[in-house]
């Protein structure tokens, strides 16, 4: 009875110590899960596409140019009003800057970019299809003539080398597109 005793005593003893040493632990524990959770959560912009989705996000409408200087992408975003137009900076960690904002654009300027089918996120798509690797830019454009539009979006391929397409804004397909070789300009940033 005497060693039930001490054994009991004994077990308090490490309880009442140990206690608040494994309680600290365990909040320890759940406070790195939650600073984790949070880091993960935290949306980046080191991609066009994530570029992209971080300008529409902060600026609801529809991509008509996206280009990288640096580590910092250049987007504008029509509303899909056709009315505003936004010139927007995303940084890399995601953060979006307004340099300027506009709220009375001509509509009627911008009614092929808002009838198109296809998006500038989905013309990034049909190009990376065609010629893998990094989009480094994408551009509402019409052709020398005036006539049909379509998405110039650049490419650059784990080798270097640089692949501009044309995607058709209806229907997606790539219907042009050519190597500029190398990639020899100075908006890399070294990235």
């Amino acid at each position: 009875m005497k060693r039930n005793t001490y054994i009991s005593a004994a077990a308090s003893v490490v309880l009442i110590v140990g206690g608040p040493v494994a309680a600290a632990t365990a909040a320890s524990a759940d406070t790195a899960r939650t600073v984790t959770s949070a880091a993960a959560a935290v949306p980046t912009a080191e991609t066009a596409e994530e570029a992209s989705a971080a300008a529409l996000k902060h600026y609801p409408g529809l991509v008509e140019s996206l280009d990288k200087d640096g580590s910092v992408w250049h987007v504008d975003v029509i509303s899909k009003d056709g009315k505003g137009h936004a010139e927007l900076e995303v940084a890399a960690d995601g953060t979006v800057t307004e340099e300027n904002v506009d709220t009375d654009e001509d509509a009627a300027e911008h009614k092929d970019l808002i009838a198109a089918k296809v998006t500038a996120e989905q013309a990034m798509e049909a190009a990376v299809a065609a010629h893998p690797g990094q989009v480094w830019s994408v551009g509402w454009e019409d052709d020398e003539d005036g006539g049909a539009h379509y998405w110039e979006v650049e490419v650059r391929s784990s080798d270097g080398k640089t692949w501009d397409a044309h995607v058709d804004h209806a229907t997606g397909k790539v219907t042009q597109s050519g190597s500029d070789s190398d990639n020899t300009d100075d908006n890399d940033g070294g990235n």
